[in-house]
């Protein structure tokens, strides 16, 4: 069930002002692997416009950037987070008591969850439950619930390759790791009967928990690790956003979900079944005292970095629809309360 959260748009900028005599004279921002890209190509471009220093920008995950972020007001935290998931009720909560009590939420487009193998590789076509059955702790075998017996992928089925299971992704602090479970394991466990039949918190356990003997490898929050596990390896796979597909198609290759293969045109109409929302979250409470965040969060929102021909596009972010894209402008830009959606 989902549920509409209204940001705050109380202003605390006089908590900021008192703490921050001397600012910084840099922005910073934390966040997802997934979005640091596109914030680090719009710091470039910020940086060539403006003649300010670029933002430092860190990839420590979307979990580990929302602690960061809501740990409060005043120039020791940073200005922006990056997430490849909407902010979690509990995440808006711990602001909230640290009192980050006014954030804009920008959506800034879309991402798709590739499965990638190198060139080398078999470009594979699985289900989603498949790919379940494949990385899952628990399984359904013959009406049983068990552990996981699979070791190689044509044990699963006969038409995939007769190679082991061997899978790079993301920590449980990434969004990319969240993203996957929502809209990979517990769609595709829901396809056995058994499974379907637990109870609520039980099934939730056995649809979320990813194995841990071997096939799933926890790469980290450093997706370029994975490309490179990847060129090492023809017979493994990676699972990380579209964009770092785009920029590696000379070396790698994504694999068909449901027969479909993720580019821009099937991420963007819904017909590749992995695919996300991306966003930024804007300390509103930094504006106007941290030295060109302002400046910076135009730039992030301007039709230069995320329309269809913007620069973004052009490094694998999916854009917005045009209505879409300038109803976010000018809530992000006028720093207004928004309404967002979360589980």
């Amino acid at each position: 069930m989902k549920k509409t959260v209204i940001f705050s748009a109380a202003a605390v900028a006089a908590v900021l002002v008192a703490q921050a005599a001397e600012a910084r004279d840099r922005i910073q921002i934390v966040g997802s692997s997934t979005v640091f890209p596109y914030t680090q190509a719009v710091a470039e471009e910020f940086a060539n416009k403006t003649g300010m220093q670029a933002p430092v920008v860190e990839s420590t995950g979307t979990g580990g950037g929302m602690k960061i972020f809501c740990q409060g007001v005043g120039e020791a935290h940073p200005d922006i987070t990056g997430a490849s998931r909407a902010m979690k009720q509990s995440e808006w909560e711990l602001c909230n008591k640290n009192g980050v009590t006014s954030v804009s939420e920008a959506l800034i487009g879309f991402d798709g969850l590739s499965i990638a193998v190198s060139r080398e590789g078999a470009e594979i076509d699985v289900t989603k439950a498949q790919l379940f059955q494949a990385l899952s702790a628990k399984v359904e075998i013959d009406g049983q619930i068990v552990d996981n017996p699979y070791q190689k992928w044509s044990e699963i089925d006969a038409s995939l390759p007769d190679t082991k299971i061997q899978v790079f992704g993301p920590p449980p602090t990434s969004g990319t790791r969240d993203a996957f479970v929502e809209l990979v394991m517990e769609e595709g466990c829901e396809t056995f009967a058994a499974i379907d039949a637990l109870p609520k918190d039980e099934k939730k356990a056995v649809c979320q928990r990813m194995r841990q003997d071997g096939p799933f490898i926890e790469a980290g929050e450093n997706d370029n690790l994975i490309v490179q596990r990847l060129e090492a390896d023809p017979n493994a796979y990676g699972i990380f956003g579209y964009s770092f597909l785009y920029e590696n198609e000379d070396r790698l290759q994504g694999i068909k979900v449901a027969g479909v293969s993720p580019t821009f045109d099937t991420i963007a109409d819904g017909s590749y079944g992995v695919s996300r929302p991306l966003f930024v979250y804007i300390k509103n409470a930094h504006r106007g005292v941290i030295p060109g965040l302002e400046e910076f969060v135009a730039e992030y929102m301007s039709d230069a970095a995320l329309a269809s021909d913007g620069y973004l596009n052009e490094r694998g972010l999916v854009a917005l629809s045009d209505e879409k894209r300038q109803a976010v402008q000018e809530q992000v830009i006028g720093a207004m309360g928004m309404t967002r959606y979360t589980n």
